[in-house]
């Protein structure tokens, strides 16, 4: 129960021997639990979701470097956001980004609170976006990247990318909020911004030796069927907890949430059906993985007739734009992290400012900003997608090159063949 109702029901001298921080602050004991459960969960997407996911798509000689940079970058988020990124994404700033009032978690006590919740919990919840964002673009460059580059990557994106885009779209000030962009769970912060990256790191990195003659099948389907259920089952914090409240919001976006994936899913393989005959475990995976991505900017502002198109579209496009990344453009996305998630979060994000439904708006009882209409919120749709695109694509790029400058990003031909395993971590993920 809640603070209010504990209190009605307890005597005036056991109420002054609660903390004085629990006093003091105006806290929903609802919804606090709530968001500490979708924290969790969150964090449960990448180790293990993420990790084992990723780690049986690559090559069994790859496999433990997958799960070495998910586990790593998941330590590398966390100091970086305590360190440096709160404070650049939420802290008091300007339009572009926050200031320096939050370093190292300064002024973030037992009794500051984010709405009805602890501000504790909020810098973790939002602590957990951070962690698995560099870690999807990860799968962009698998299987050819030294251990060393990708570390200095990703602290580099995070405050440079990461910081700036969420301080843009969820900080109060940040200009993306302020003009009403519709992006309720990261279809813009993470999605996009994480979809891009990979993208320009797979041009600027180039493919994997032998890429389109040599097949490099996934080596093995259980861990990542395993793994996909698990950030199934994640997403419901992911999405759900975005609504940083224990209500009707958080479970419609739950809802939402589940319907496009399942819809996503039988999209993808119906289209494979179509095309090759035979619907694969890889598709039905990915098609859920594309339901979700794309669901995560709207799935605060849909109902279910919404979702349904969403999750149907999303297994459809995404589907062919995996055929297009890769055999029609013959780039070496090795996860196909950009026409998946950042497919998927363009077009979640532009399909916010569609569906969006007036019933379940969050801004005064309407389903777009005030004084907004349709098509002048696909306008800002469409501008918080290319703002976000452009800069997380330029920024990744200058990125690189002064990683390749430090540490340098690809291992050699020799060490590629020999396999990362053994080569970064003189280990093997199989000893048969």
């Amino acid at each position: 129960m809640g603070f209010k109702s504990l209190a009605k029901g307890m005597t005036g001298l056991s109420l002054l021997l609660l903390p004085l921080s629990l006093q003091a602050q105006d806290i929903d004991g609802a919804d606090t639990a709530w968001i500490m459960t979708s924290t969790a969960l969150v964090l449960f997407m990448t180790i293990p979701g993420l990790s084992l996911f990723y780690g049986g798509l690559v090559r069994v000689r790859n496999v433990l470097s997958v799960l070495m940079q998910c586990f790593s970058i998941t330590c590398v988020a966390t100091l970086v956001w305590l360190s440096l990124g709160y404070s650049l994404a939420f802290s008091e700033g300007n339009a572009f980004v926050g200031g320096f009032s939050n370093i190292l978690f300064s002024n973030v006590t037992e009794e500051t609170t984010s709405g009805t919740i602890p501000e504790s919990i909020f810098a973790l919840f939002q602590l957990t976006f951070a962690v698995i964002t560099p870690a999807l673009i990860f799968g962009g460059f698998a299987e050819r990247v030294k251990y060393s580059g990708v570390m200095l990557f990703s602290v580099l994106w995070l405050i440079f990318v990461y910081a700036p885009i969420t301080h843009w779209v969820w900080a109060e000030g940040g200009w993306l909020f302020e003009i009403g962009l519709l992006d309720f769970a990261g279809g813009t912060v993470v999605h996009i911004t994480a979809g891009v990256a990979a993208l320009v790191c797979a041009l600027v990195i180039g493919t994997r030796t032998g890429f389109g003659k040599t097949p490099m099948p996934p080596h093995n389907m259980t861990m990542t069927v395993t793994g996909a259920g698990m950030l199934w089952v994640g997403w419901f914090g992911f999405n759900g907890g975005s609504a940083l409240a224990a209500d009707g919001n958080a479970s419609m976006a739950m809802l939402v949430t589940h319907i496009s994936a399942a819809a996503g899913s039988l999209a993808w393989v119906l289209m494979e059906k179509i095309k090759y005959g035979k619907a694969s475990v890889l598709g039905i995976v990915t098609g859920m993985v594309a339901g979700l991505g794309t669901i995560t900017p709207a799935s605060g502002f849909v109902g279910p007739g919404g979702a349904l198109a969403i999750g149907l579209l999303a297994g459809t496009i995404c589907f062919f734009a995996t055929q297009f990344i890769k055999n029609g453009l013959g780039i070496d996305d090795s996860l196909d992290v950009f026409p998946v998630h950042g497919v998927g979060g363009i077009l979640g994000t532009f399909l916010a400012g569609i569906f969006a439904s007036a019933s379940l708006g969050v801004f005064s009882g309407q389903g777009y900003a005030d004084g907004m209409t349709m098509g002048s919120q696909i306008g800002v749709q469409v501008m918080g997608i290319v703002a976000t695109a452009v800069y997380t694509a330029v920024l990744t790029y200058i990125i690189l090159k002064i990683v390749n400058g430090i540490t340098g990003m690809r291992v050699s031909e020799e060490e590629e063949s020999t396999g990362l395993d053994i080569v970064l971590h003189d280990e093997r993920g199989y000893d048969l």
